[in-house]
């Protein structure tokens, strides 16, 4: 098992230094789902809640969540970000948006953070947006798919290896 990282002598916590690391290329993305009920999914779909447009609203709050992540996540470094993209996958039988965020930077620390709180923040977002309408919105299977770069190498998500 790894050893935890973000704790000093005393066990304290503490951001892990990461000046001796090599700048590299780094990404990572990650996938959420929301499931809306029937009438609230096609509210969504056709663009009628209230609200206004849920998905491009969530789109620009998990952009900017990305962005702001060292400061929500407490012992995360602040990065230069070179990249954030969101996209959506709409299942209508289901009734489910699943939610994809990639994150990229060159520097010395992962986006992993960055691509799991683009997505949080973008299922909070929809959820806000729709809660009006529903009170049951499920969100769920907040996961990292994948990661590249540094010193741990690639990362990519399976059943096996959850």
């Amino acid at each position: 098992m790894a050893e935890l990282t973000h704790f000093n002598d005393q066990g304290r916590a503490k951001m892990v230094d990461v000046s001796a690391k090599e700048q590299t290329l780094r990404t990572a993305s990650a996938r959420g789902t929301v499931t809306l009920n029937a009438e609230t999914f096609a509210l969504v779909e056709a663009g009628r809640m209230k609200k206004g447009d849920v998905l491009a609203v969530a789109q620009v709050a998990g952009i900017m969540a990305a962005k702001k992540n060292s400061e929500l996540i407490p012992m995360c470094h602040p990065i230069a970000l070179t990249g954030v993209d969101i996209s959506f996958e709409l299942d209508r039988e289901k009734h489910t948006i699943d939610i994809m965020a990639t994150a990229r930077c060159k520097g010395e620390t992962g986006v992993e953070m960055e691509a799991l709180t683009a997505v949080s923040v973008a299922a909070l977002t929809v959820y806000d947006m729709c809660k009006a309408a529903q009170k049951d919105i499920v969100i769920d299977n907040i996961r990292l798919l994948k990661k590249s770069g540094g010193k741990s190498g690639d990362y990519v998500y399976t059943e096996e290896n959850r």
